[in-house]
């Protein structure tokens, strides 16, 4: 570009405030100190990619660094530069991928030509649009030459030298929005969208691990090869796979029934090899542990003489002679190998508490395999028993029912019985009373049941409970669970025996029965019997009897009713 130039100096400022080398008439650099290797003059910083003019969207420009603009001169127009004590002018929002401008404030005497002039400075001119009305767009051929046209918003333009005010005017410069521009932004926003969607996928194929070797056909001569295989301990992981894929997909019939069965068969022929490998591999983590806890060992020990050296070192006999500086430096590399040694020290005791823990915890699962086949086989025994006391209760309510309905007969009668009744009735009562004793005994036993199944499910939680404690500390001492011994309310035989008839009496009163009707019944079997004593039993066994009030005013009556099977829940 050789353009005349009335100022040099001033034109020389103004372009390389725009980012651009000046240049004289004959194309070379106007002034003698211009660096064509940085494309600036000596003094001027260095221009940067984050600089106006060289990025998409340039930075802000602070308000408190001063602006130099200085006259330019063009072949056919001057430009004055605006007061810079006036504020910038004002811009629109970049539209997106823009590269045109809308430049206001032409003289009205301007032509294309000169519009031209003042504005290819910036950057290449793709095409003008010149409105009758003093303005135009400009669409340039990149997005950086747009800032540099806006820094020629604000110039005062002159035409040549004349004054008249159609030769001159005020320059305004500002983003124009334009469909082409758009256009070329979107596509090139695209174009990047499929580069990356690009890359990832080869990223993705490149992380992809590699696909399987496709299996081949099943055929005669394949299945042999495959069998050649199985036996072969390097080659038995492929080959194992080949035959899975031939039993998936059907390959086996009446005809190749045989060569697989071979091949399951040198496949389970490396079970045991597996095994062995899996017990060779254990015995050499537990030889590698072992080694390790010694040679921890061996290193504690020596830690230990270097921390004693320490400590002989630090006595009042040894510790005179040495200096100030001496003895600080002994001081810290006591303490720190004292920190190392309780480090490893704590390691080895962590090492130790885990051998024991899995132990304890080997033990713990015996014994309570055994304790749930133990507890398994009394709660069957005891559900047993209960059956069995259910039954011999229902027959001893039936007899004794039977022994009421005699008796009623004979009051009713007022007479002596036959011979045959009496027999009948005596036969009626040792009936009762063997079932009473059996009763009897199938109770105590369900009650030795119940005991020894209480004193299991204790054992487990004592063992639950010391389990708990060891893994929360093992400096903590195990403490025996103390089971405190129940006094049994029934003293004697005589008394089990009141207990299975006031039962059975009750059982039938679902109502309750006052302690005086109760008495009655029992002093037909035996003269000897008082109402305190019964009274005083009934209170004893809370479980199994409940007195409760009846009635309302006059007729309130104490009653007893049978709650055995109530406690029997409870307990």
């Amino acid at each position: 570009m050789t353009l005349p130039v009335s100022d040099p100096a001033a034109w020389a400022t103004a372009m390389n405030n725009l980012g651009m080398a000046p240049l004289g008439i004959a194309g070379q650099p106007i002034l003698p100190d211009f660096d064509p290797a940085l494309g600036m003059m000596t003094g001027i910083p260095p221009i940067t990619p984050m600089m106006p003019g060289l990025g998409i969207v340039p930075p802000p420009i602070p308000p408190d660094m001063p602006v130099a603009k200085e006259i330019i001169h063009c072949k056919s127009c001057t430009l004055f530069p605006p007061n810079p004590n006036l504020p910038p002018p004002a811009t629109r929002e970049r539209p997106p991928g823009c590269k045109t401008v809308f430049v206001g404030g032409l003289p009205e005497n301007g032509t294309e030509q000169i519009i031209v002039e003042v504005f290819e400075q910036c950057g290449e001119i793709i095409a003008i649009r010149k409105s009758k009305k003093n303005f135009c767009h400009i669409r340039f051929a990149e997005e950086y030459m747009v800032d540099k046209a806006l820094y020629l918003s604000g110039y005062r333009i002159r035409l040549g030298s004349s004054t008249d005010k159609k030769d001159t005017g005020r320059l305004h410069v500002d983003f124009a929005q334009a469909r082409d521009d758009l256009y070329e932004w979107e596509c090139k926003q695209r174009m990047l969208a499929r580069e990356e969607r690009h890359r990832r996928r080869m990223e993705e194929e490149r992380m992809r691990p590699p696909s399987p070797p496709p299996v081949v056909h099943y055929s005669d001569h394949e299945c042999s090869i495959v069998a050649e295989k199985l036996k072969d301990d390097s080659k038995f992981s492929e080959a194992v796979q080949t035959l899975l894929t031939w039993i998936e997909r059907g390959e086996v019939n009446r005809r190749s029934a045989n060569h697989f069965y071979s091949m399951i068969q040198s496949a389970n022929s490396h079970v045991r090899r597996l095994v062995n490998e899996k017990a060779t591999h254990e015995k050499e983590m537990e030889e590698a542990k072992e080694k390790f806890k010694q040679a921890l060992s061996g290193i504690l020990i020596q830690f230990e003489q270097i921390v004693a050296v320490y400590h002989s070192a630090s006595k009042q006999k040894a510790w005179d002679h040495f200096t100030k500086a001496q003895r600080k430096n002994i001081s810290v590399w006591c303490k720190q190998a004292e920190e190392i040694r309780n480090i490893h020290n704590d390691e080895l005791m962590g090492i130790r508490r885990e051998e024991e823990m899995e132990m304890s915890d080997d033990e713990i699962e015996e014994t309570t395999e055994t304790k749930e086949t133990e507890e398994s086989a009394l709660v069957s025994q005891a559900e047993a028993l209960k059956e069995e006391n259910d039954s011999l209760r229902w027959q001893l309510d039936a007899y004794r029912n039977e022994v009421e309905l005699l008796k009623q007969e004979q009051g009713k009668a007022h007479r002596e019985d036959d011979p045959n009744k009496e027999q009948q009735l005596k036969l009626l009562q040792q009936a009762l009373q063997g079932m009473q004793q059996h009763l009897l005994k199938v109770q105590e036993e369900y009650k030795k049941k119940e005991a020894e199944l209480d004193r299991i499910k204790d054992d487990n939680l004592q063992q639950e409970n010391c389990g708990s404690r060891l893994c929360a500390s093992s400096q903590e001492g195990e403490q025996p669970l103390e089971k405190t011994a129940v006094s049994n309310p029934v003293k004697s035989e005589r008394e089990a025996l009141l207990v299975g008839i006031i039962s059975t009496f009750l059982h039938v009163h679902p109502f309750g029965a006052s302690i005086e009707y109760i008495c009655s019944y029992l002093n037909r079997l035996d003269n000897k019997i008082s109402t305190s004593d019964v009274e005083s039993l009934m209170s004893r066994l809370q479980h199994t009897f409940r007195q409760e009030m009846t009635g309302v005013g006059a007729s309130l009556e104490k009653r007893w009713k049978f709650c055995g099977f109530e406690g029997l829940k409870l307990t």
